[in-house]
């Protein structure tokens, strides 16, 4: 699909989409509660089944191979748990790296020869370190890379993982420790990077019952926990997907973006945005679960992105707009994600009339506040779509988007919400 986007001023308010981030960590620790549980997912976004997100659709297809009954009415999602193990699923997790590496280590745990599949750039993700953790304890694994099958059953007690590849390892374990009849401990070998999502992880757990011991990169879980339902449990709004119209906000000549159901005290890394506009000199107000952005100069800056690497796409638009040379220092976990999101945002940008270059761990955008227009290739990266979309506010022309499906990956009511502020675009 192919969108192009027409230069507009956008003005008004949108709710911000439920967390990703905590919706499919809620969905796992539900699945293996001691209870049915209602998670409620506010605003029009989950209003129908057309605004499920494809990661998030993944995860709950997983979880229903694994023994889950997961059903979806609007805002709401009722899970009732496994009850009964089921041997030899398939774990087709399309591309969602979050769906695969969470429920890697806790299909070992509760299931006998689990299959996993994978689409995009998903069999090409890092993945060996994780399988080395699992091997060690039990299990063994067909192949190294996507598709695969596992064999054995999971074993508590220490595991050794790296903690600057990518925080889902730890995740994915700590989920899967409770389910084991062992006390384990998790052991980071190096220091740990977007320890945001780990907070997450933890703070979700917590909400059902289960106690989690953190000590200097050491974490351990006793045995005999048991994840119990709240019964019923809402999700925040996420910040790494409001951004693109907080950003937006920012940029242009006249706009003025309010963004509501943003919990200002989350845990989410990405709630950074606020200073980070701040940084750039753009004009935040910010007021119980509401986020107000105004156009206004900005001005270029540093920035360390590593424990923040999805907002990067969408703040290289506001270095654009921005006088001088930002540079993004620390980024080479990005090559790693659902594109070389280095490459794809430099791409990006001068292929509509910025000017953006980049080595192995940084990426440099000179900013004038203009943009000439042209076409993206969106990588199959939904947040490269954000950002294209985004940088029309900048443009002298329009921007088209290949590719710009992708969004479903995420934010599969983007385009209403950007209609809503007055944005305007044709879908060819």
């Amino acid at each position: 699909m192919t969108v192009k986007i027409y230069p507009s001023e956008l003005i008004g308010e949108v709710c911000a989409i439920p967390s990703k981030s905590e919706l499919h960590r809620i969905l796992i620790c539900s699945a293996f509660s001691d209870g049915d549980t209602d998670i409620v997912v506010p605003g029009s976004a989950y209003s129908s089944v057309q605004g499920v997100p494809d990661d998030i659709a993944a995860t709950v297809s997983c979880l229903t191979a694994l023994g889950a009954t997961i059903q979806y009415a609007p805002n709401h999602f009722y899970v009732s748990p496994v009850t009964t193990s089921i041997d030899s699923p398939l774990l087709d997790c399309k591309e969602s790296g979050s769906t695969f590496r969470f429920l890697l280590p806790v299909a070992a745990a509760v299931s006998l020869g689990p299959s996993f599949a994978g689409s995009g750039r998903l069999p090409e993700r890092p993945i060996a370190e994780l399988l080395d953790s699992l091997q060690e304890h039990g299990v063994t694994c067909s192949d190294k890379h996507l598709p695969f099958s596992l064999c054995g059953a999971l074993r508590g007690g220490v595991f050794s993982i790296p903690g600057d590849v990518s925080s889902q390892y730890l995740t994915g374990l700590l989920l899967a420790l409770p389910l084991l009849h062992e006390d384990s401990e998790v052991v980071l070998r190096t220091e740990l990077h977007s320890a945001a999502y780990i907070d997450i992880t933890i703070q979700v757990m917590q909400r059902f019952g289960i106690e989690i011991q953190c000590n200097s990169g050491r974490y351990s879980i006793k045995r005999g926990q048991r994840y119990r339902s709240p019964g019923s449990i809402t999700v925040g709004g996420d910040w790494s997907n409001a951004a693109a119209f907080l950003v937006a906000g920012a940029v242009g000549k006249n706009n003025r973006i309010s963004v509501s159901n943003l919990d200002l005290d989350s845990l989410q890394g990405d709630r950074s945005i606020i200073s980070i506009l701040r940084s750039f000199g753009a004009h935040v107000t910010a007021e119980r679960s509401y986020v107000t952005v105004t156009s206004s100069p900005t001005n270029a800056t540093r920035i360390d992105i590593d424990p923040i690497p999805d907002l990067m796409p969408v703040l290289a638009i506001l270095a654009a707009n921005s006088t001088g040379e930002t540079a993004f220092y620390n980024a080479q976990r990005l090559r790693l994600k659902e594109s070389d999101r280095i490459l794809s945002v430099e791409n990006m940008l001068n292929n509509v009339g910025g000017h953006s270059f980049s080595d192995k761990t940084t990426l440099a955008v000179y900013g004038n506040g203009k943009l000439s227009g042209g076409t993206v290739d969106s990588q199959n990266d939904h947040r490269i779509v954000m950002a294209a979309t985004i940088a029309s506010c900048l443009s002298s022309s329009p921007i088209l988007i290949q590719g710009a499906e992708a969004i479903q990956k995420s934010f599969p009511t983007f385009f209403d919400d950007l209609a809503a502020l007055g944005g305007k675009f044709d879908v060819i």
